[in-house]
């Protein structure tokens, strides 16, 4: 749990060969890493690096610049409270105490069984819903203590496991491109600017 695996290698390679600039590769190969190991690694952080070409600073500093990716290691749902406006007005604090009583951590905490790790969130984006939760970036709203013991026990118990993936992964179906189908990025065997690029102006 810490470089990328092989297969990943491949599909990391595939990823970068979509781009002008191997760099442009970096937050989702970001991405990958996280779904491999549920967090991103120190070790991840580095292998990014190579892969694309830039330094291991430079990789940390794009990656800590976003709050879904994760340093540490988090439970496998990561159960998010909104806790603006909206969402307070309507019970968010409630919910949140609530969440803490039932998981048995507070805010920022990851239970025993490494099962779920509860935080604070800024906007979600669905003010109408209020209030709104996230488990692993997955919607749901208008949530009551009574509908999030529920979302619990059937997270616990599995049977939630088609709707809502451990968290790190992001999407169920990955974009594929065939190689007739590319936009004429360049290869990763050479660093010539795709055939789509404006040619340079001539200097007087």
């Amino acid at each position: 749990m810490s470089r990328l695996n092989e297969a990943n290698i491949i599909l990391a390679k595939e990823i970068i060969g979509r781009y002008p600039k191997a760099r442009s590769a970096t937050i989702p190969l970001l991405h990958l890493s996280q779904q491999q190991n549920g967090y991103v690694t120190n070790a991840a952080i580095a292998h990014v690096a190579e892969l694309v070409g830039a330094t291991s600073a430079e990789v940390l500093g794009t990656a800590t610049f976003y709050e879904m990716f994760k340093f540490e290691p988090v439970g496998k749902y990561l159960v998010n409270i909104c806790g603006t406006m909206s969402c307070q007005l309507l019970g968010a604090d409630e919910l949140m105490h609530h969440a803490e009583e039932r998981l048995g951590v507070k805010a920022g905490g990851t239970t025993a069984d490494g099962m779920f790790t509860l935080e604070h969130a800024e906007c979600q984006a669905a003010c109408t819903e209020a209030p709104n939760m996230q488990v692993n970036y997955r919607h749901c709203h208008r949530m009551t203590t009574n509908a999030f013991d529920q979302l619990i026990e059937d997270l616990a118990a599995g049977r939630l496991d088609g709707e809502i993936p451990p968290h790190g992964t992001l999407a169920r179906v990955r974009q594929q491109i065939p190689a007739d189908k590319a936009a004429g990025v360049a290869s990763l065997a050479s660093p010539a600017a795709p055939a789509w690029f404006p040619a340079p102006e001539a200097k007087p």
